[in-house]
């Protein structure tokens, strides 16, 4: 059996689609984690991903730029085996 892998998507530019990969992800039964620049927009797509990463209980983290978002962020992927940027 393979050991489970940790992944954190980190949803800059396209958010939704940074959750629907997370929403895949989550079928692999690896750690998945999602880390989002700034809030997520508002929105029936936004609202259905939620729902599915709720129900997978995959954590989502709001960094807010104004704070020490980047040094948050920097130990997040260290802390990862896998980090994908959408």
């Amino acid at each position: 059996m393979a050991e489970q892998k940790r992944i954190l998507m980190l949803a800059l530019d396209k958010q939704v689609e940074a959750l629907r990969m997370a929403s895949g992800l989550t079928l692999l039964d690896d750690a998945v984690s999602i880390a989002t620049w700034g809030k997520l927009p508002e929105g029936d797509d936004v609202a259905e991903q939620m729902e599915a990463l709720e129900f997978s209980e995959v954590p989502v983290v709001a960094l807010d730029p104004a704070t020490d978002a980047l040094a948050v962020l920097a130990r997040q992927i260290v802390n990862n085996d896998v980090v994908f940027c959408v």
